[in-house]
């Protein structure tokens, strides 16, 4: 009975976090060939904020942690109008192109891979994607869909309707 009642809570965390990429890479030494892992995570809350780590580590357990961290790190807040983004935007990373469209409440998350978890885990449940660029990088995808959510507009663009935005 003493230990129930002062038994410690472990602060609950707000963000979700979902491991999108792991690779193993080589370093190459004198020695011989050094294994480590990348860990790509996306962190959200699914209220407008946003962020994706990349981190390396011995083990996948190292790997993971550390990218959960720098993820919760470099958190973006995104401009969610009724359940979707305010305008159309697109952005570039690498060889990575995307282009996400707003839609109307009740279309669904229209989106795959990558932009579907980011999606996903910002909040935004109503959206059209696309990746247009030709590559299959889960990282540059993933980089390429937090600069577009950046590019959005923000503060005057939250009280308008999306339709009412004018195009610039």
């Amino acid at each position: 009975m003493f230990k129930e009642r002062f038994r410690k809570e472990a602060p609950r965390d707000e963000f979700e976090s979902k491991l999108l990429d792991l690779a193993r890479v080589v370093r190459v030494a004198a020695g011989g060939r050094r294994f480590r892992f990348r860990a790509v995570v996306v962190a959200g809350n699914k209220n407008g904020k946003i962020g994706v780590g990349v981190a390396k580590g011995i083990d996948v357990a190292q790997a993971v942690e550390k990218a959960t961290r720098d993820a919760k790190k470099n958190m973006i807040n995104v401009s969610i109008y009724e359940d979707t983004i305010v305008h159309e935007v697109n952005a570039k990373f690498g060889a990575a192109k995307v282009l996400l469209r707003p839609q109307r409440k009740g279309r669904g998350l229209v989106a795959g891979g990558v932009v579907r978890v980011i999606c996903t885990l910002a909040g935004i449940k109503n959206i059209s994607s696309k990746i247009l660029g030709r590559t299959g990088n889960k990282l540059n995808n993933a980089q390429a869909t937090i600069a577009a959510l950046q590019k959005l507009r923000n503060s005057e663009a939250r009280n308008q309707k999306p339709e009412t935005i004018s195009k610039s």
